[in-house]
């Protein structure tokens, strides 16, 4: 089965760019047909869906937070990265990578001096 699992530092300064990383076991990067995405629950809040990097290799990005996120892949570690610049308190989330079969646990990052 598809599996993943989110790492990078749970605490980011204000201003500076927040970096996550995926691992995916069970599946490759580039399986055919497959969307991997990173999605972001901010304390007392909804999900919200911020872009995903197809299995070609072409990326999607929510319009709201385009101009500060890229979505990049590594096919040679089985692993696709989440950057968001300029963070500040507002982006303190539980950070989640997804697929449409699996989501990862989602990990805690929180913006603060």
């Amino acid at each position: 089965q598809v599996q993943l699992q989110e790492s990078g530092p749970g605490l980011v300064k204000p201003s500076q760019t927040l970096s996550l990383t995926c691992t995916v076991s069970g599946a490759s990067v580039t399986t055919s047909k497959y969307y991997w995405s990173w999605i972001r629950q901010p304390p007392g809040k909804g999900l919200e869906w911020m872009g995903a990097i197809h299995y070609s290799g072409r990326t999607n990005y929510s319009p709201s937070l385009k101009s500060r996120t890229s979505i990049s892949r590594d096919t040679s570690k089985n692993q696709f990265t989440l950057q968001l610049s300029s963070v500040t308190p507002e982006d303190t989330a539980v950070y989640y990578c997804a697929t449409f079969v699996s989501w990862g646990q989602g990990t805690q990052v929180t913006v603060s001096s």
